[in-house]
């Protein structure tokens, strides 16, 4: 916990070291009071001597005063630190998820990072505060007053010395027992995350299909096991109070007995034993803030565990020193490559793949779901990096270039087409930032996009849904077209994304790539063989290797599987027009 605290202070140094000295001054002046006080009882009120009540009333008045000050500014500082280091923590771990390759987010889970970002930051920012405020009150009011207490009376102040490591031990083997809930509870947070994303995400499939209850069920079934550890977790914690009073009761009947026994026989003064009841006190109640700190601690030390792991998770996908800034061409090579999604795993997604492609084709890939096309061009881009072999862009390894430039210039519209809250041209120009409202009109023209827009009241400042919920899938799929024309690449891949769009625009879609933006290359990815049979280049795809390659021609005279899509395809589509 202190690592990922000591990354995030930064401009946060000065208040959080300023917080904690004017803690350790309020602390020093609280101390003091008792000390004045009996000197008050002893030489003023028992020797009748107003003028040692007077003086030492008005330091007393003093020291009260700077005492207020000190813990106000405090707490004011120890505030603005803890939210300060908050923040900079969360920002800290969203840059970081930014980072990551597909593989580093699978291996944490969506529900999780959220979790993380909110949840975990919440329960460190609490402890932060703690720590620079009681994390420096308890111990320095500690310290004070068993310094003070001995120099009140050592022989009495040895009690305090016994009590302390009696509550220490036993604060030390609650926490222990308490900690691995807190670590289940966290756990179950991340899947109650889970269960409630996809509830909400697929809320008509789960109203269609009238599984409300088993959803129900699920979400139930989790919230019990959060609620069984807490409550458990909590229970153990709140065994702090009772073992606190029971030391407190102790040290206060040992204080109680021996000290009168000392002011009858006359070595020791009234007023002295009033002072080593409030250093008493003091102690009690430094050691129950040092128990909710630790508390607080316990909770945080396994959040913290989870920040930790997400920000020492190195990428999988990384650049080169010198990496390539220019992407010259569209070819694509690829050599003898095979990927895995388990590094561990023996089975291959992809195997032994070789495949050449010229810039500017129009290739189309097809094959069975599961087969392996998605996770073919994925490689391109380096969402993922294979794990044998070799992918190549313009004669280079994709590896050996920067990120940015990289996918500025191999473009993926996905089938399931992802659009923002915001207007449509906020939307587009996520592909290209500077473009103008030609260049926006241009590439809406050739996703067959733009005359709907220009037939809506906003037309490109129509403001979008969560999501694009406001207009239709094929809608949407040509959106996204769109927005990856707009960043001009060498390759654009299509993956499944006119599923969505009828067989005629399609076409038109088509159409308008080849001859509109010849000199890119572009791989259309289609369970449809009528949407690649025009293709210079088909790929079929079997069971993670290449079946066949040809045109459409080639393959329905020498491919097996792909005459079989074909025909079987060509059956049904008379099936419909009967």
């Amino acid at each position: 916990m202190i690592k990922v605290l000591a990354r995030s202070v930064r401009k946060y140094k000065t208040a959080s070291i300023l917080s904690a000295l004017m803690v350790i001054i309020e602390s020093a002046c609280e101390t003091i009071i008792p000390f004045l006080m009996a000197r008050i009882i002893d030489d003023g009120i028992t020797a009748r001597n107003l003028a040692v009540i007077y003086q030492t009333g008005g330091i007393l008045l003093l020291i009260a005063v700077i005492s207020l000050v000190c813990g106000a500014g405090a707490s004011r500082l120890s505030s603005i630190a803890a939210v300060g280091v908050a923040h900079n923590i969360r920002h800290d771990l969203y840059a970081h998820i930014q980072k990551f390759s597909f593989a580093n987010i699978d291996h944490f889970s969506d529900a999780s990072l959220v979790t993380r970002l909110t949840t975990d930051i919440t329960n460190l920012q609490n402890a932060y505060q703690q720590l620079i405020r009681g994390g420096f009150r308890a111990p320095a009011m500690m310290i004070f007053s068993i310094v003070l207490a001995f120099a009140v009376n050592a022989q009495m102040a040895l009690i305090f010395v016994v009590a302390i490591p009696l509550l220490a031990v036993g604060l030390w083997l609650i926490i222990r027992a308490a900690h691995p809930l807190f670590r289940k509870v966290f756990r179950a947070y991340d899947w109650l995350n889970n269960i409630l994303s996809e509830n909400i995400h697929g809320i008509k499939v789960v109203k269609s299909y009238v599984r409300q209850g088993l959803e129900q069920k699920k979400f139930t079934h989790v919230s019990q096991q959060i609620y069984h550890n807490y409550s458990w977790a909590q229970r153990l914690m709140a065994l702090n109070q009772p073992l606190m009073q029971l030391v407190s009761n102790l040290m206060l009947l040992a204080l109680f007995w021996f000290g009168a026994k000392l002011i009858v026989s006359g070595s020791m003064e009234t007023g002295e034993l009033v002072s080593l009841t409030a250093y008493g006190m003091q102690i009690l109640f430094s050691l129950m803030m040092l128990s909710m700190i630790f508390n607080q601690i316990t909770i945080a030390q396994t959040s913290s565990e989870r920040l930790a792991e997400t920000l020492n998770e190195k990428s999988t996908i990384t650049e080169k020193n010198q990496p390539a800034t220019t992407v010259d061409n569209g070819q694509i090579d690829f050599e003898n490559v095979s990927f895995s999604y388990d590094t561990d795993s023996q089975r291959e997604q992809l195997h032994e793949i070789n495949l050449h492609i010229k810039s500017g084709q129009l290739v189309g890939i097809i094959g069975n779901t599961g087969s392996g096309k998605s996770t073919l061009v994925e490689l391109l881009p380096r969402l993922y990096d294979a794990t044998a072999g070799q992918v190549l862009l313009a004669g280079r390894n994709v590896k050996d270039y920067e990120l940015k430039v990289l996918r500025d210039n191999v473009s993926l519209v996905l089938q399931s087409s992802v659009l923002f809250s915001g207007t449509i041209k906020e939307n587009l120009l996520w592909g290209n930032e500077n473009a103008t409202e030609q260049d926006l009109r241009h590439a809406a023209s050739l996703a067959q996009i733009d005359d709907f827009v220009q037939s809506l009241p906003d037309k490109y400042d129509t403001l979008l849904g969560q999501n694009g919920t406001s207009i239709s899938g094929g809608q949407r799929q040509r959106l996204s077209i769109a927005r990856s024309l707009l960043k001009s690449p060498q390759v654009l891949i299509m993956d499944d994304s006119t599923s969505a769009v009828d067989a005629n625009t399609d076409a038109k879609i088509r159409q308008a790539l080849r001859d509109q933006i010849p000199q890119t290359t572009k791989i259309i990815i289609s369970q449809r063989v009528a949407s690649i049979a025009d293709a210079d280049l088909i790929v079929v795809m079997k069971d993670g290797r290449i079946s066949g390659s040809g045109t459409h021609e080639e393959l329905m005279k020498h491919n097996e599987h792909y005459r079989q899509m074909a025909l079987s395809q060509k059956r049904s589509e008379r099936g419909v027009e009967t």
